[in-house]
């Protein structure tokens, strides 16, 4: 029997959501990070517990027979991605593979109607949280997404393929600006130093950019100078404005005490099945606008119901669902947490010319309660830990004819699930699209009826 800290080579055999390859080494099974079946890889036994053992990754000795070159010349370090060295057709099978597994309680095979495949496969994201820190201890400032597998790591972003041309700019001035000024960043172990997040978001259907510097408050930044900076880029996108935000908590999330605008506004548009969606910082957008427009077309097609009366649609961000829905329903009721995203709502919805809307700013757990009207369906878009356990049951007790539950994180959905089958619910059709290429996510659309 191997020993803790035994370097050993082994084939990868199989693959568990997200990311945990299974060796099979003497009747052990052995879980590794960050490889694909079919490779033949150097690892170091870890923890070890009964039949299930902990390997870390120390080399690829051989390649799996499908795998090919990643495009982007970080991955393997970046923490972006993880299944870029993937043809896409090949990525598709695997999330398929994971979802099946993952509901296989469910019976589904009858109900799955397939996965639709992202209309990008790169370069597809409208959002992306850059940090700024450094790629080892004491080294220097760079900016980008954390290495795998650690918390403080920075690998430099500026050759992203996630995203375009448009953001690799910005990225690539904005380090470039703040290291010429020998600005420090916001160190997570100590909460000292200025430089913390750089924001931006691009409207993909109408090319208008948003760029936002997250700091601290210890330090200074010439905000007339570094405005200027990135006014000269040579931008494919309209620049719509660039914000200053001061945040000071402790937490390593983008969220602001204060903000200023350096210049034009603190929004921006996109457009998504013919509605047109104000977008601020705070706001929730799905991060893939081409793959958006398939979801939410799943979502109204399983939100059809004989009864054309009222629709609920809870954790609705900034409202493109619940708007979508307006145009088959007599009403529609929008909640979400977010007052940034409510307010943007309540504008798109008259930006759209939609009267048959209410939006409530709320926890869904409390705002429920206060509801009256019996809605024919509920449409649930919960975040990615899904919904809590003390307003799931309240959320049935509607009794609607029909729950269409979006899901970017099946292992979420499948808990949650069970809550509806007991309640009498049967679960008719699921349905998945890949809103995350080169990642092992994607949203789950499953449609339940009495």
């Amino acid at each position: 029997m191997f020993k803790k800290g035994e370097i050993i080579e082994a084939t990868i055999k199989e693959l568990k959501f997200p990311n945990k390859g299974i060796a099979y080494i003497e009747d052990s099974r052995v879980f590794v990070k960050n490889v694909i079946p079919g490779q033949k890889i150097s690892l170091r036994i870890g923890k070890k517990r009964k039949n299930k053992i902990e390997g870390n990754l120390l080399e690829i000795v051989e390649k799996a027979p499908n795998e090919i070159n990643a495009l982007c010349p970080v991955f393997g370090l970046c923490g972006g991605c993880t299944y870029q060295n993937l043809s896409y057709p090949d990525q598709l099978k695997l999330k398929e593979g994971f979802v099946k597994e993952i509901l296989s309680d469910y019976n589904i095979d009858d109900v799955y109607e397939g996965i639709i495949p992202s209309p990008q496969h790169f370069e597809y994201r409208n959002k992306m949280e850059f940090s700024f820190g450094d790629e080892f201890k004491d080294g220097p400032l760079t900016l980008g997404l954390h290495k795998r597998g650690s918390m403080y790591d920075i690998v430099n972003a500026g050759s992203c393929v996630l995203v375009d041309e448009d953001f690799r700019k910005v990225l690539n001035s904005v380090l470039e600006y703040v290291k010429g000024k020998g600005l420090s960043y916001y160190h997570k172990r100590t909460h000292e130093g200025f430089l913390r997040h750089l924001v931006v978001r691009k409207g993909i259907r109408t090319s208008q950019l948003l760029i936002e510097l997250v700091t601290s408050s210890q330090g200074t930044l010439d905000e007339k100078e570094f405005a200027g900076a990135l006014m000269a880029l040579p931008l494919k996108a309209a620049l719509q404005g660039i914000i200053h935000t001061i945040n000071d908590s402790l937490a390593d999330v983008v969220q602001e005490d204060k903000s200023a605008i350096l210049m034009g506004k603190d929004h921006f548009y996109e457009e998504i099945s013919g509605l047109k969606f104000k977008i601020t910082p705070r706001s929730f957008f799905q991060t893939n606008s081409e793959g958006a427009e398939k979801l939410y077309q799943v979502v109204s097609d399983y939100a059809k119901s004989p009864s054309r009366g009222h629709i609920f649609d809870l954790y609705c961000g900034t409202g493109t669902i619940t708007q979508i829905m307006s145009k088959e329903y007599d009403s529609v009721t929008g909640i979400d947490i977010v007052p940034d995203a409510i307010e943007a709502a309540k504008q798109n919805a008259a930006l759209n010319g939609l009267h048959n809307i209410d939006f409530i700013c709320g926890d869904v757990m409390n705002e429920i309660e206060k509801l009256t009207e019996k809605p024919s369906v509920i449409v649930l878009d919960p975040p990615r830990d899904g919904i809590h356990v003390k307003a799931i049951d309240k959320i049935i007790n509607f009794k609607p004819d029909i729950f269409v539950y979006v899901s970017c994180k099946i292992t979420s959905l499948a808990r949650d699930l069970e809550h509806f089958i007991q309640a009498g619910y049967a679960i008719e059709r699921v349905k998945c699209v890949d809103m995350y290429p080169n990642t092992p996510h994607l949203e789950t659309v499953v449609m339940l009826k009495k």
